[in-house]
């Protein structure tokens, strides 16, 4: 059994070429953040006959599992990356669309301390930097 079968039944759903086809897309991508599109053209260049119907429904499918993370970043569309465990923030491009992770315990400490400060307790929290890469200024 692959290493993909074994995840999908750990999350729960069936074994399928397209399941697996789609999470080996997502975990080989050197590009961590792909829109249902780049991983459609990517089955295409792989000579996948998978549609992009199918491929919106099983990202939400691994969305629903907790197998991906799906996140909307200004420009309108969904884009889609493997679940971690660890923690990360993003920095965008709004230019050409760049996602850059980062991890700072500083930011992480501040936000906790404004959570306690208006008596919340946090269960999740994101947070997405927007302005022009390196490339693009």
């Amino acid at each position: 059994m692959t290493s993909e079968s074994q995840e999908l039944k750990d999350a729960g759903l069936k074994i399928t070429l397209p399941r697996v086809k789609i999470l080996q897309i997502l975990e080989s991508s050197p590009a961590h953040h792909l829109s249902a599109e780049d991983v459609y053209k990517q089955l295409l260049k792989n000579e996948e006959e998978i549609g992009i119907g199918t491929v919106y429904r099983v990202l939400t499918q691994f969305e629903d599992a907790g197998l991906v993370k799906r996140h909307h970043f200004e420009g309108g569309h969904s884009v889609f990356e493997i679940a971690k465990t660890d923690h990360h923030d993003h920095m965008v491009c709004v230019k050409c669309g760049r996602v850059e992770e980062f991890a700072d315990e500083g930011i992480e400490r501040r936000q906790q301390e404004i959570a306690d400060s208006f008596g919340f307790q946090l269960t999740d929290h994101n947070l997405n930097m927007y302005g022009l890469c390196p490339r693009c200024r």
